[in-house]
Order: C-alpha cells, then sequence, then structure tokens
C-alpha cells in the first residue's frame, strides 16, 4: 500500500483531502504545517506528498527546498495542491522540482489521475 502524507492548514482540506485517498486504499498521514510535514515526511519517508503552498509556519516552497536537499527525501515526489492558479506559480513551483501542480478546489478523479500517475512513474 503507497504512503501518501498530506499537508494542509486549512483542516477541511485535510480531511477531505485525506478520506478521498483512504477510500482509494491508500495509507494518509496529514500534517497541518510545513514544519510538522518535514519532520514526517523525514521520519517516515511517504510514496508521494501532496503539499500546499501557503501556510503559516512555512510556505509549501519552502518544505519543498527543504526537502530536496535531504538525500533521504531528495527522492520523494511533490505534487503542490494550491489555490495559487497563477501560471508564474505554477512553472516556479515546477522548477523548484515539483512534479506537479493542482488548483484548488480540485476534483476527486482528477487528483486521483495526478495521484496514480506520479506514484506509477516513481517505482
Amino acid at each position: 500500500m503507497k504512503n501518501i502524507l498530506v499537508v494542509d492548514d486549512e483542516l477541511e482540506v485535510l480531511e477531505a483531502t485525506k478520506k478521498i485517498l483512504l477510500k482509494n486504499q491508500y495509507a494518509v498521514m496529514t500534517a497541518s504545517g510545513g514544519k510538522q510535514a518535514v519532520a514526517l515526511a523525514k521520519a517516515n519517508r511517504p510514496d508521494l506528498i501532496l503539499l500546499d503552498i501557503m501556510m503559516p509556519d512555512m510556505d509549501g516552497r519552502d518544505v519543498l527546498v527543504e526537502l530536496k536537499k535531504d538525500p533521504v527525501t531528495m527522492d520523494i515526489p511533490i505534487i503542490f495542491v494550491t489555490a495559487r492558479d497563477e501560471q508564474f506559480q505554477r512553472d516556479y513551483g515546477l522548477g523548484l522540482g515539483a512534479h506537479e501542480y493542482i488548483s484548488k478546489p480540485c476534483d476527486a478523479v482528477f487528483l486521483l489521475s495526478q495521484v496514480a500517475g506520479i506514484l506509477n512513474k516513481s517505482r
């Protein structure tokens, strides 16, 4: 079973995403902030991270950079899931090393297809 870390400071989004993933046979860990996400990723090395960008304690871009610097976490695929839909934000996030960039609110079917696609590529 693939393990996914979902990171979002909005509890409703966190719980909705977790529910979708659990229903589709993924193991799920959650973090409500960037610092917690970095610690969980380093300790548990998930197969994929769904990462919000705008968070109060540590920006999602900073989380990505931190994880890419560490040999333990550098190969974990990351999908940004964010309300920021500007093209320059997308390009910047992908340039930092994110594997995909999904706008919120996202359709469950689309989210699952992106998750499956990334997980299948990283085998």
